[in-house]
């Protein structure tokens, strides 16, 4: 050890923490989404060519800084004006085949949102598995109901069929588009009655809720989330498993964000694809990459070499 080494130590200096590659991707996957900074300023909502696209990830239409739409509120939208989304859904699916719910752990501002506030230092829950498991498909309930059925068959006495899930619950929303739109706006705040009020209440439960417990929105409410889960184990990205270099330490399991239990199951459609427990694995058991056709022994035999 160097002498300059051993200085270092001994005054208890440490390297700078690395940043690493799955929050690159989310910063710039957040810069790019919601790029539009003049809309921040002037409290304008974007209007060009590109709010004509969809981006994969939940991320306001009414965002000041949004480039492109939502898909969820574009699918509700087309529902409920009694279109088959055939662009929407062809481009999810897309999405869903080639990254699976990479998407959520690598390209969505508001998981970003999620991550970045789970490590504010704070007690951390561990929710029971009896009271997990079923909360999880609550997302599914959210997807199917919310979106889908609601939008396509439920009109209010207007006879307008509203976007339910963007309009009652959607967090994502509220925080990209609602907030700076009033901060900016002084007629929208005069307006704001008592669903601004509800859908802020929504935003700083699930913002509070991130601080103890890590991603709770996207393990149990995101409706976009759960169309991705359903691709999980046949999308072209995937996290592998080499179980014979695997010693059982469950380091993956303990920093999974999702609670995905690693070893029994790679291609759980929790896993987010977010890198950790391969960042984490002592003996390089796990690892993420694209694979097209080629069967799980003839990866797990790729691996060994």
């Amino acid at each position: 050890m160097s002498g300059m080494h051993r200085d270092r130590v001994a005054s208890g200096q440490r390297k700078p923490p690395r940043i690493s590659f799955q929050r690159i991707v989310q910063l710039v996957s957040a810069a790019f989404f919601n790029g539009y900074a003049a809309g921040f300023q002037k409290g304008k909502i974007f209007t060009g060519g590109g709010k004509m696209f969809c981006v994969p990830v939940l991320n306001c239409y009414s965002c000041p800084g949004a480039l492109g739409a939502c898909p969820i509120g574009a699918l509700q939208t087309l529902l409920n004006k009694h279109r088959f989304p055939f662009y929407v859904l062809g481009l999810l699916m897309l999405f869903g085949v080639v990254l699976g719910r990479a998407v959520c752990g690598l390209l969505c501002p508001f998981g970003l949102v999620q991550d970045l506030l789970h490590k504010i230092p704070s007690p951390k829950w561990k929710v029971p598995a009896v009271l997990d498991r079923p909360l999880r498909l609550l997302k599914y309930v959210v997807l199917i109901v919310l979106v889908i059925l609601l939008p396509a068959f439920v009109a209010e006495g207007s006879g307008v069929l509203p976007p339910y899930f963007c309009k009652y619950l959607c967090p994502a929303g509220t925080l990209g588009g609602g907030i700076p739109l009033m901060l900016t706006n002084p007629q929208l705040r005069s307006l704001a009655g008592a669903l601004f009020s509800w859908k802020a209440l929504v935003l700083a439960v699930i913002l509070f809720i991130s601080l103890l417990v890590h991603r709770p929105f996207c393990r149990y409410l995101c409706p976009l989330g759960a169309f991705y889960a359903l691709f999980n184990r046949f999308s072209f990205f995937q996290l592998r498993l080499n179980e014979s270099k695997c010693v059982g330490c469950k380091q993956c399991e303990a920093v999974c964000p999702m609670a995905v239990e690693v070893t029994k199951d790679p291609g759980s459609p929790e896993c987010i694809r977010c890198g950790k427990c391969k960042d984490i694995c002592p003996t390089g058991a796990l690892s993420c990459g694209f694979s097209c056709g080629v069967s799980a022994e003839a990866q797990k035999q790729t691996s060994e070499k």
